[in-house]
């Protein structure tokens, strides 16, 4: 598909420095296999043009001074909600910027936005805060430092290095507790229960995934969670479903060309109108007997099920079984409850 990317400006390149104000902006138009059977847009392909635009406006920018050469790879997500369904036929504008830079790490804030080509009518579709670090391309185990960004305001440095110390603290406190395996389910059980509606699906990862650097595009990864997770809610519920968010998504550690990757997820809870999955990446480098499987990527999808008319639709309530459903099934009442909360808070008039 066409692609159209605005250069940064060579000012900045040739300065270093890089004001929030210049950014990455590319259109491409949805096209059938960009979409489910309802026509509306993966949102594993909207989650890969994301992380396309913070990729190439990271790697600029890390390789806008002289030193050694590097590529960006994606260490983090933060939630992404998607405000709004695209269509085949509709044209997204993906638009990114640099907001914050740390010793070793980037932040790239990405907006993406619909267009309706026929009437002109522009939408919100998603927002989305990305986090790279420039790995050295004699060496991808290590990581440079970041040349420094300019800030138009200096609360945005402060506001930056907020955000930067809660995501590194939410990103370790997730590795910690990162390794649970998902079994293979050889007997599904009955409707509704976890077992049921569990899938997974086995990728070898081959040069097309990858960066010419050999090791998977964080964006190529989010695009298979995604049809995994949309599987386990289209079993579950047995209707058209759209991805509705995705909580914070972390790469724990990268993909190599030529690993076999296993993307598994499941149910973890259920609300009155949506589904919370469960997706874990794990990776085995079958052409390398120094290393074993390891988790390499993990994050909750949240769906929704829509009539043909794209109204939402009550959703069956899931059954947990075994103690450890049970315990997952608290878990993420406690995670909905808090972003309901956090929603609402956010839409009372301010007094």
């Amino acid at each position: 598909m066409l692609m159209l990317w605005r250069a940064l400006s060579l000012q900045a390149l040739r300065k270093g420095v890089l004001d929030t104000c210049v950014g990455e902006k590319a259109k491409q138009i949805m096209r059938p296999d960009d979409a489910n059977v309802a026509g509306n847009v993966h949102g594993g392909t909207i989650l890969k043009m994301i992380e396309e635009a913070g990729a190439i406006i990271s790697t600029r920018h890390c390789n806008s001074q002289n030193g050694e050469r590097c590529v960006a790879a994606l260490a983090r997500v933060e939630r992404t909600d998607f405000l709004s369904p695209m269509c085949i036929g509709e044209v997204a504008h993906v638009s990114a910027e640099i907001t914050y830079a740390s010793k070793h790490s980037v932040e790239v804030q990405v907006h993406v936005t619909s267009e309706n080509i026929l009437t002109g009518t522009k939408k919100l579709t998603n927002k989305a805060t990305l986090w790279y670090v420039p790995l050295s391309l004699k060496n991808v185990d290590k990581v440079l430092e970041v040349p420094p960004v300019v800030y138009s305001r200096q609360e945005q440095e402060e506001e930056g290095r907020k955000r930067y110390e809660a995501q590194k603290l939410e990103r370790m406190e997730t590795k910690w507790r990162n390794g649970d395996i998902v079994q293979p389910v050889l007997n599904p059980g009955k409707p509704n229960t976890v077992s049921y509606s569990q899938s997974s699906l086995i990728h070898l990862v081959g040069p097309s995934d990858c960066t010419l650097h050999g090791f998977v595009h964080g964006g190529v990864t989010m695009k298979l969670m995604d049809e995994v997770a949309g599987i386990v809610a289209a079993r579950h519920c047995k209707t058209n479903i759209v991805t509705a968010s995705v909580d914070a998504i972390n790469f724990h550690d990268k993909i190599r060309k030529g690993c076999v990757i296993t993307i598994s997820g499941r149910m973890t809870f259920t609300s009155n109108k949506s589904m919370e999955i469960e997706v874990l990446v794990d990776a085995d480098p079958v052409v390398d007997n120094s290393q074993k499987r390891y988790r390499a990527a993990s994050a909750f999808f949240t769906y929704v099920s829509l009539s043909q008319e794209g109204k939402p639709l009550p959703v069956p309530q899931l059954v947990p079984e075994t103690e450890d459903e049970k315990k997952r099934f608290e878990e993420g009442k406690g995670r909905y409850l808090q972003m309901k909360a956090k929603r609402q808070g956010q839409t009372e008039p301010q007094a």
